[in-house]
C-alpha cells in the first residue's frame, strides 16, 4: 500500500491538478467511483487507478473489473488519497486516463453546440450533461475556453463526458464555413435579434453558437450565423447563464424535432 507523499507515483500523478501538466502528458484524472464507472461502461482506457482500503471493500466487483482494464492499480492511504484528488472530500478512487485523439466528426444531421472562448468548468459540465440528455449529436469549444479535460468539468458532467463527441476547433471560421457547405444552418444567440429561438426551424442540421460568459459571441462569429435568435426575458433580467441558454435551446430543437417528427 502506498503511503508517503514522496513516492514517485504520488508525485506524478498530482502534477495532474495543473494544466500544463495534462497537456504535457497528454493525461487527466478521473476522480469518484462515478466518474471511473462511467469509464469501464464505455471502456475508455485507464493508465492507473488508486483507491482505499475502505473504497475497496464497498467496491469489491469494480476493484476486480479494474484490474482487469487499467494498466496498474494501486491501493492507498487515505491520505494519499486525499493528496491525489482536487475534491475536498473524495470518496475513495482517483483514476489517471490517457487523451485519446477525438474520430473524425461525421455529417452533422442533427443538433449540435459550438461556445466560443468558455471559461467556467462548471458551465461546460453542465453543457455536456444536458447535451447528452436533449440528443445532441456534439460539441465543439474554441480554443481560447476552459480544458476539455478539467477536473471540474468532467464532475459537473456527472459522467456524460464519456457519452458525447467533444471537440476543440482550431480555425473557428473555417469550421463554421464547413457547417454551412454541408447545409447546416448556424442559429447564433443575440440579446438584440427580434427573432425568439422558438421562431427557427430547428428541425433541420443545426449548430447553436453561444458566446462566453461576459462578452457572448464575437461579432465575427455573429456575422457568420444564419439566423441571430434571443431568448425572450422579463423584469430587468439582461442575459442568462451560458449553460442555461444552451438548454433551452437544445431542448427547443428536441421538442420541434419530437413533434415534426
Amino acid at each position: 500500500m502506498l503511503t508517503s507523499l514522496q513516492n514517485p507515483l504520488v508525485k506524478e500523478i498530482r502534477k495532474l491538478h495543473q494544466a500544463k501538466y495534462r497537456r504535457q502528458q497528454q493525461r487527466f484524472l478521473l476522480e469518484g467511483t462515478h466518474l471511473v464507472q462511467e469509464a469501464l461502461l464505455v471502456s475508455y482506457p485507464l493508465d492507473t487507478v488508486c483507491y482505499t482500503p475502505l473504497w475497496q471493500q464497498r467496491y469489491g466487483d469494480l476493484v476486480a473489473s479494474l484490474a482487469l482494464h487499467a494498466r496498474e492499480v494501486h491501493l492507498v492511504s487515505p491520505t494519499v488519497l486525499a493528496a491525489l484528488a482536487t475534491t475536498v472530500h473524495p470518496d475513495g478512487v482517483v483514476a489517471v486516463a490517457p487523451q485519446l485523439s477525438p474520430p473524425r466528426p461525421a455529417p452533422l444531421t442533427g443538433v449540435g453546440i459550438l461556445v466560443e472562448a468558455l471559461q467556467d468548468p462548471g458551465n461546460l459540465g453542465t453543457m455536456i450533461r444536458t447535451a447528452v440528455a436533449a440528443g445532441a449529436n456534439g460539441l465543439w469549444l474554441t480554443a481560447d475556453s476552459v480544458a476539455l479535460d478539467h477536473p471540474k468539468v468532467l464532475r459537473a458532467s456527472a459522467g456524460q463526458w464519456f457519452h458525447l463527441p467533444l471537440t476543440v476547433v482550431t480555425d473557428l471560421q473555417e469550421t463554421l464555413a464547413d457547417w454551412q457547405q454541408q447545409s447546416v444552418q448556424l442559429v447564433a444567440t443575440d440579446a438584440r435579434a427580434d427573432l425568439s429561438y422558438w421562431q427557427v426551424d430547428l428541425t433541420l442540421p443545426t449548430v447553436f453558437l453561444l458566446g462566453n460568459e461576459g462578452a457572448g459571441l464575437s461579432s465575427s462569429c455573429l456575422d457568420r450565423a444564419d439566423w441571430r435568435v434571443s431568448i425572450p426575458m422579463q423584469g430587468q433580467v439582461e442575459s442568462l447563464n451560458v449553460a442555461v441558454a444552451a438548454a433551452l435551446l437544445l431542448y427547443e430543437a428536441a421538442r420541434q424535432r419530437r413533434e415534426g417528427g
